[in-house]
């Protein structure tokens, strides 16, 4: 874990467990708690046999999804498709959107029964090998626990209950919201002025009791540090700039995050080292300057910290 200043921009490499120096009692550990669903399936095109992948986005109501399918230009609207997996299962597609995403109806309601029976974990597409056994644990958090993301909130990988129970003992409060993070976060800014990029939309919630935790640390003059960008996003969506309280909601966000904005409620964060033009690096350069930020990357290189899904993190607080 590298630690960063938001205010001085000083950084220092530490242990990860040692996270628990950086937070006093009072203070609010927001995480999300949503849960990657095994939302990767394969299976054969009736009558001719063809095999398809569907990478299931996002569930639109019991039966319908939305996917990415491959081959996508062969499988239009009318086209089943039987689970190679789940015998007897299968799906139909019902239509395509300009982007190509398509929308597909599956015959059973309990898709994520079937999903659980029949699909296989959706690493990041720059992790370049079939997922593993190990990867339906490792590519969960330890407090993952409502069902719909299709990537994981990667900086909450790094933590243990240990780590968690050590956190509550020094009178931290940890407060779960929900973002079921969508493949949309994969995507990098591809204009060339920021302003213009077409943030992609995913569901939150935050409810009352979360809010009302949060809002009493604000009260009592702790401080809010989110884990993940993920959280950051539904507690700047949610924010009350007034006062830097939040309000509970539930929908969808579109909230883009990037210099020079300055996050309202959020006092520090955990996050893992994102790629250049991503939206991800983006936000994270709300939390300090972009000079602080790129210089605690080169150290980050320099020092042979690990990038991506699976890699080392960085505290800003």
């Amino acid at each position: 874990m590298l630690v960063v200043s938001r205010e001085s921009g000083t950084c220092e490499p530490r242990a990860f467990p040692d996270i628990v120096d950086y937070l006093e009692a009072g203070d609010c550990l927001v995480v999300n708690n949503t849960k990657v669903i095994p939302a990767r399936l394969f299976g054969r095109r009736q009558p001719t046999g063809g095999r398809v992948e569907a990478f299931l986005l996002e569930r639109l109501d019991s039966h319908r999804w939305s996917a990415l399918l491959r081959p996508g230009r062969r499988l239009r609207s009318g086209a089943v498709v039987e689970i190679e997996a789940a015998p007897g299962q299968a799906f139909v597609v019902e239509g395509k959107r300009p982007d190509g995403v398509a929308e597909i109806r599956f015959e059973t309601a309990d898709v994520f029964e079937l999903l659980e029976q029949a699909g296989s974990i959706p690493l990041p597409p720059y992790i370049k090998r079939p997922p593993v056994p190990e990867d339906d644990e490792r590519y969960q958090t330890v407090y993952a626990e409502k069902r719909g993301a299709v990537a994981a909130p990667t900086a909450g990988l790094h933590f243990s209950q240990h780590v968690l129970d050590a956190m509550r003992a020094k009178g931290v409060k940890v407060v779960s919201v929900t973002l079921h993070v969508g493949a949309g976060t994969f995507k990098p800014v591809a204009v060339p002025e920021i302003k213009d990029h077409v943030m992609h939309e995913e569901v939150f919630e935050l409810t009352e009791e979360a809010a009302d935790s949060i809002n009493a640390t604000r009260v009592a003059g702790g401080r809010v540090i989110a884990v993940g960008t993920t959280s950051v996003r539904v507690l700047e969506t949610c924010a009350v700039p007034a006062d830097r309280t939040v309000q509970a909601q539930t929908g969808k966000t579109r909230i883009f995050l990037h210099p020079p904005k300055r996050p309202q409620v959020t006092d520090g964060l955990l996050t893992n080292f994102h790629l250049p033009k991503s939206t991800l690096l983006m936000l994270v350069s709300t939390f300090a300057t972009v000079a602080d930020i790129l210089a605690a990357y080169q150290l980050a290189v320099k020092q042979r910290f690990r990038f991506y899904s699976y890699g080392d993190c960085m505290l800003l607080i």
